[in-house]
């Protein structure tokens, strides 16, 4: 069975426009063209096309979609990585929505608003124990004041910051990118950019003077791959174990050449 381009826009949520555009590119072929010069997709070409998709949502652009497909010619085994992190995401969403229901139920009846539970999906503080653990009170004091004291767009900014950083590392370990590469170094110098703007930490100009003498940021750095591979709850962030290895050995490299 097969589907026209028509069908395929309607169900995917697209236009006939954007998949022939996708065909005239090498993205998205169809599985046949009729008689009539109309294209036709068949299984194959949509598991490809709902792979786009998901990629597409992550923020890559359709360069970066098409070397992800390049790649990674095992569907199931991309996909498979893919639904674990809409899973861990359908479970902070479900937490977030959950507490802002309750949120309104309390305000609608004049019932007690438990701050247990309104900040359910929302707490930055996640890591509270580890960041204390590893790098001292203070550091988490510094870190928890810096986010408590940005405006509403500043911590979307950041978040979507954060997000578009791990997207596109997942996007570079699924298509199988060298650590040493000049893409994945790339991203090890936007990762170690990104841990500087948080203030407290080791990376942070403010904890040894200047960027160039910051205090043991080496070890901060390599010591923060070895736990994005250690720990799943930060794995789940680069795509799972494999996509936080990558992480850890382009971190290690850029460390070792850079710091």
């Amino acid at each position: 069975m097969d589907w026209s381009v028509q069908q395929i826009a309607k169900l995917a949520g697209t236009t006939g426009r954007t998949l022939r555009h996708y065909d005239d590119i090498g993205l998205l072929r169809p599985s046949r063209t009729g008689n009539n010069g109309y294209r036709y997709y068949g299984q194959e070409s949509l598991v490809r096309l709902q792979r786009i998709l998901l990629l597409r949502d992550l923020g890559l652009g359709l360069p970066a979609i098409a070397d992800v497909l390049g790649n990674e010619a095992d569907e199931e085994h991309a996909l498979g990585r893919h639904l674990a992190w809409l899973l861990q995401e359908q479970d902070r969403l479900g937490r977030q929505i959950a507490s802002v229901r309750h949120t309104i139920e309390a305000l609608q009846t004049g019932g007690k608003i438990m701050a247990e539970e309104m900040f359910d999906g929302f707490d930055h503080t996640t890591y509270q124990e580890e960041v204390e653990q590893r790098w001292g009170k203070d550091a988490y004091a510094k870190s928890d004041a810096w986010w408590r004291g940005m405006g509403a767009g500043e911590k979307a900014a950041w978040t979507e910051q954060s997000r578009q950083l791990g997207a596109d590392w997942t996007a570079a370990a699924a298509s199988g990118v060298p650590a040493d590469s000049a893409r994945a170094q790339d991203l090890a110098r936007r990762h170690v950019e990104w841990l500087r703007g948080i203030p407290g930490t080791p990376a942070s100009p403010a904890a040894g003077g200047s960027p160039a003498t910051d205090g043991d940021i080496k070890g901060y750095v390599t010591g923060l791959g070895e736990m994005y591979v250690a720990d799943p709850r930060f794995a789940a962030n680069y795509g799972g174990a494999d996509g936080a290895a990558i992480v850890r050995d382009a971190l290690k490299i850029y460390a070792e050449t850079e710091l």
